[in-house]
């Protein structure tokens, strides 16, 4: 099994100091930075963009991992690149042609992430499995922090898991979504390695981000 990485979500964090709490999640042993992007269409929620991701891009030098929930976010996948973003994560709902912008993500020197919400079948991104560095599978739907778990999602991580062995892919397993400290062994059992969180990191053990990364990462 691949080392667990921690990717906290910032949409938990302080927003009036996420450069600040950037650096706490870096110091606290987080292994990348979770960006979670909302159009306010795709998702029912606004969240930040480009700018604000380039501002952050000073306070660290982890991995931005970012999520794009934003459609259509092929025109959209450049500025993220210039921005800062490490990891691009895309949803096959959202762009008209997914082979295309896999390899404009590739084009920029970025990694490539697919997402699939829970009601997203595997097969949508089966052909793409040997492209792609990271696939995330959301364990709510997207749009909003602080959802309950869905445990109906374990059946799909082993599956991506399972795909994953018998092909010999490279990608990581990355789930996010309710993930908390009564949950989070079964996401890595069932095949994960990078969890995201944000509420569980933020908000218990009050609030010291060290301790609750540490215990996440605990197997």
């Amino acid at each position: 099994m691949k080392k667990i990485q921690i990717s906290p979500s910032i949409l938990s964090a302080d927003f009036s100091q996420l450069g600040n709490e950037i650096k706490r999640l870096e110091s606290g042993g987080a292994d990348l930075i979770h960006v979670d992007v909302m159009d306010g269409h795709f998702v029912p929620n606004l969240t930040i963009g480009p700018p604000v991701i380039k501002a952050l891009r000073n306070y660290t030098k982890l991995p931005f991992d970012v999520h794009l929930m934003i459609s259509p976010v092929h025109k959209y996948i450049k500025d993220f690149a210039n921005a800062g973003a490490d990891i691009i994560t895309i949803h096959p709902e959202a762009t008209t042609n997914l082979a295309s912008s896999i390899k404009h993500i590739k084009e920029l020197k970025k990694k490539v992430g697919l997402s699939l919400n829970p009601d997203t079948e595997l097969k949508v991104i089966n052909d793409y499995l040997d492209q792609i560095d990271l696939v995330l599978i959301m364990s709510v739907y997207p749009g909003f922090g602080g959802q309950k778990f869905m445990p109906e999602v374990l059946s799909k991580i082993k599956e991506v898991k399972e795909i994953k062995k018998k092909k010999s892919y490279k990608f990581d397993i990355e789930v996010d979504g309710g993930i908390n400290f009564s949950n989070y062994q079964s996401v890595i059992e069932a095949g994960a390695n990078i969890l995201v969180s944000g509420t569980t990191i933020f908000k218990e053990n009050k609030g010291n981000l060290k301790k609750n990364i540490e215990i996440l990462k605990t197997i």
